[in-house]
């Protein structure tokens, strides 16, 4: 299934100066995963304390796409430069839940949008990058298979916020996408514990054989 995920290697080359740039001076991984997650709570708490103004939810779109940048940042600057460790994975998923949560929630203050799919749609993100997660626990790769992972949500709930801030949207049109984004979630959920069981699967067949061809004492 295609996702908008897969187009993260051409994103990253053209973040490369910028992070060598930012790896003479010193900064590190772990710094830009907690920055990006501090700005998403700080931008989340600012659209939900004036929901009201509802032009102020074009911050959530010039936000995302910074964040996109600072995502693919902090793991550049740990694969590359050898910066990855255990402590920068628990951040990592820890602040991609906590700031997907912060900028999802301000939808559930706009008149007429429902209070329970905002709900559902921020808990079906949280439990589709939990089933992510799960992959190395059964011998499978951290998954990130769309049609809904992180990357297609900062995109769709962009160019939703930007509807919402122009007044092209109301509340039904709302409602509506939250709940085409609820459903293709739970799609994305399904698909990774799927992907993730066909990899293991196909991990353990080579294991099986050798130990079948292995000669007999």
């Amino acid at each position: 299934m295609l996702s908008i995920y897969q187009l993260k290697p051409r994103f990253q080359n053209l973040l490369r100066p910028w992070v060598q740039r930012l790896y003479d001076n010193g900064t590190t991984a772990n710094q830009i995963t907690v920055l990006a997650g501090v700005i998403s709570v700080l931008v989340g708490a600012l659209i939900g304390s004036f929901a009201n103004h509802l032009w102020l939810f074009i911050l959530i779109p010039l936000w995302m796409i910074l964040r996109m940048a600072l995502n693919a940042i902090d793991g550049m600057l740990a694969r590359e430069f050898g910066q990855q460790s255990r402590l920068g994975a628990y951040l990592n998923e820890l602040c991609d839940v906590i700031a997907d949560s912060a900028l999802i929630l301000p939808f559930a203050l706009i008149a007429g949008v429902s209070l329970p799919l905002v709900l559902l749609v921020t808990l079906l993100a949280l439990f589709s990058e939990y089933a992510g997660v799960l992959g190395p626990m059964i011998g499978a790769s951290r998954r990130y298979d769309g049609p809904m992972g992180k990357s297609d949500r900062a995109f769709v709930l962009g160019v939703l916020a930007t509807g919402i801030a122009l007044g092209w949207l109301n509340a039904a049109w709302i409602n509506g996408v939250l709940a085409v984004v609820a459903a293709l979630l739970v799609y994305t959920l399904i698909n990774r514990v799927r992907q993730g069981l066909l990899e293991a699967r196909q991990q353990d067949v080579p294991q099986q054989e050798v130990q079948q061809n292995a000669p007999s004492e």
